[in-house]
């Protein structure tokens, strides 16, 4: 009798190992949301703090399977934000207006920089970007209807000084009378290392109001997930934290998925982080890390307005942002 009464017990005890294991097991796999996040281009330091919070498994203990895939010049990241293949991406301010014009569901919860990277590169003789006006500015496309028209209107530049960038900076180089946009740790590192002196002028720096680099997701996701918006962003939030400060483990992911990124290359885009404040400074130095405020979303939209680029009739300002999840958890530098 005593040996069947150990068997049933130890059969009952069993069972209830095997129950708790299930339940776990489930409670883990249902926790594990997965969630595809799309950049705006290649792996890179801009994207450091993603990588960061993927690498440091701040995703996971926040219940969301990440995927971080990345962009380039032929994805469209909206496109597949409206077709259900991510939930989130980076797309900064402009973006997601003209977005939200085309009829794409999606809306801006943060920003990775407090201000846009964009940069205009001369050389050493212009000490000023008002003293342009009249030269030849290599610009991209997509410049027309983002930058350019403020550029225009703050600095008397005209259409007929710009000329296609084609993302080399051979033809700088070469013309001692060219001025071209830059991303502020790319193009000058380029031309750093062909030793060639230059001077950079930060468009946010100079008063250009949209954010840089900042995250928008789909209006689906916030109606009817909000707290795998809040997750995502709190996590991502305390990965640029970490990665400002340590960026090793995020650099490993980063070199892991875009091999031709090199260490050097990922040493001075972090210092350009680190000393133009676009992650700490600004607004984030006071209400915490990846922030926006209605403030500088009125800004960006006066200044759309102002240069007839966005249609009313189609998009509000109201459409386009919230900064409800931002005001949560706030991270601190």
């Amino acid at each position: 009798m005593q040996a069947t009464g150990n068997t049933r017990n130890r059969a009952k005890r069993i069972a209830t190992l095997t129950a708790l294991l299930a339940a776990a097991g489930g409670a883990s796999a249902q926790a594990a949301t997965p969630v595809t996040f799309i950049t705006n281009w290649y792996a890179q330091a801009e994207h450091g703090g993603f990588y960061q919070a993927l690498a440091d498994g701040l995703y996971a203990e926040q219940g969301l399977d990440v995927t971080i895939r990345m962009g380039g010049p032929q994805v469209n990241s909206a496109q597949l934000l409206a077709a259900g293949q991510a939930q989130c991406i980076i797309k900064d301010d402009i973006g997601t207006v003209m977005a939200r014009q085309q009829g794409i569901p999606l809306t801006m919860v943060g920003a990775s920089f407090q201000y846009d990277p964009t940069v205009i590169i001369t050389h050493k003789d212009v000490n000023s970007l008002a003293e342009l006006e009249g030269r030849k500015v290599l610009i991209s496309s997509s410049a027309h209807s983002s930058w350019w028209p403020w550029a225009k209107s703050q600095y008397g530049f005209t259409d007929a000084m710009s000329r296609p960038y084609t993302f080399n900076v051979q033809p700088f180089i070469a013309d001692n009378s060219l001025a071209q946009q830059g991303y502020m740790s790319s193009e000058p590192f380029a031309l750093q290392r062909e030793g060639v002196e230059f001077n950079v002028f930060s468009l946010g720096q100079e008063g250009y109001p949209p954010y840089g680099n900042s995250i928008a997701c789909s209006d689906e996701l916030i109606k009817q997930h909000p707290e795998q918006v809040q997750a995502f962003l709190d996590a991502s939030r305390e990965g640029w934290k970490r990665y400002i400060t340590d960026p090793a483990a995020g650099n490993a992911v980063i070199q892991k998925e875009n091999p031709e990124m090199s260490s050097e290359q990922l040493a001075f885009a972090l210092e350009r982080l680190r000393s133009s404040g676009m992650v700490a400074g600004g607004d984030a130095a006071t209400q915490g890390i990846g922030v926006i405020t209605d403030e500088r979303m009125q800004a960006t939209w006066d200044m759309l307005l102002e240069n007839q680029l966005v249609d009313t009739d189609k998009v509000s300002l109201q459409d386009v942002y919230t900064t409800e999840f931002v005001k949560q958890n706030p991270v601190m530098p």
